[in-house]
């Protein structure tokens, strides 16, 4: 098995289809949740028993839910061909447990989609929901780690990763990078309080914006789950535009950042305008079906925009090198030949050899 840890354009592509394959599945979800299509067939893994169910192709409720579950099996089969590749033909070690990372989220995604249909009908009166939608909480918050995971993978196959054709000139500060996390982390937990508000029914509990109601108060006159959960949602999101400002303008100021990257920050700042906007057109328009997709999408391209950058940053860390220092291969490769030993003598020789070296 020959592997290397050169460039290879096929795995590449590849890869970034892959990446890009994953939008698909994602908006396919988004649609389906937001017009409440996710129990269309009260079965897992076929739908009504079936491959191919009657009515999937003219019922748009069912057209969603199953088209979303096929375009999951295509990017299953995707990723298994990913990892197998890489298995075969990467010699980093870290990204071939990457790629198997990623072959296992696949699939745990898709048994935590399964469970999501099949225990929809355990109710948990104490907070007003059912074993179902909890399922379906977790099954939005893994979507987004699949996301940034098979990003990773088509960065690290790429050209300018590996033969640091993009590479910054002088490490990036510390400061830097811990904003980059920062705001990862933040994401994370906005889409994590995003996936229960959808969930939980919780999307126009507060049916005002950018004030939370109509006589002009920024606080809710009464408060519940519901209208608490959308008010969190609402000052994160002001807390995460303030952090993508920052690590924006500290990308722009750094001028032996290449181009890519400060580009990079200039789209940060767009997408979490027009998540933004998006968010308020759903309160404006009563939860337009259009407007609440494209509000999970571009949250989801927004969490992969800022993990993309962020892990560009960390490159040297990820890549570390462990092979022998230089010095070394060049001292063991001027000691001098031994001479054909006995194998009584070749114990006292090896550990000889290994003095010396």
């Amino acid at each position: 098995m020959n592997r290397t840890s050169s460039y290879k354009r096929g795995l590449f592509w590849f890869a970034t289809l892959s990446s890009l394959w994953v939008f698909v599945l994602v908006s396919l979800g988004a649609f389906t949740t937001t017009i409440g299509a996710g129990m269309a067939f009260p079965d897992w893994p076929l739908s009504n028993g079936s491959v191919n169910p009657h009515g999937w192709l003219t019922q748009i409720d069912k057209f969603a839910e199953h088209s979303h579950r096929i375009s999951a099996t295509v990017m299953g089969i995707i990723t298994t061909i990913l990892a197998v590749w890489l298995w075969r033909t990467e010699a980093r070690i870290w990204l071939r447990k990457l790629a198997w990372f990623a072959l296992a989220l696949v699939i745990v995604q898709g048994v935590v989609g399964g469970l999501r249909v099949l225990l929809d009908h355990f109710e948990i009166s104490m907070i007003d929901t059912n074993v179902g939608r909890l399922f379906a909480m977790s099954h939005a918050f893994l979507a987004q780690t699949y996301v940034c995971t098979l990003f990773a993978i088509a960065l690290a196959c790429s050209r300018p990763w590996i033969e640091q054709s993009a590479k910054l000139h002088g490490a990036p500060s510390e400061g830097l990078k811990r904003i980059g996390r920062l705001c990862v982390v933040l994401l994370f937990v906005q889409l994590s309080i995003a996936a229960v508000v959808r969930h939980s029914f919780a999307g126009l509990a507060i049916p005002t914006f950018p004030k939370s109601t109509f006589d002009g108060q920024w606080l809710p006159a009464h408060w519940d789950f519901r209208v608490a959960t959308q008010f969190i949602h609402r000052c994160m999101a002001g807390a995460i535009g303030v952090a993508i400002l920052v690590y924006a303008y500290r990308l722009l100021r750094k001028q032996a950042a290449p181009p890519i990257l400060r580009g990079l920050g200039i789209l940060l700042v767009s997408l979490v305008l027009l998540q933004i906007r998006l968010g308020a057109q759903i309160i404006w328009t009563n939860r337009s079906v259009y407007m609440t997709t494209g509000h999970v999408v571009v949250g989801a391209l927004t969490l992969a925009t800022t993990f993309l950058v962020t892990f560009v940053l960390h490159r040297t860390l990820i890549e570390r090198d462990v092979s022998p220092p230089a010095w070394r291969i060049a001292k063991i490769r001027s000691l001098p030949a031994f001479p054909p030993a006995s194998n009584q003598q070749r114990g006292t020789i090896t550990l000889s050899w290994r003095n010396r070296a």
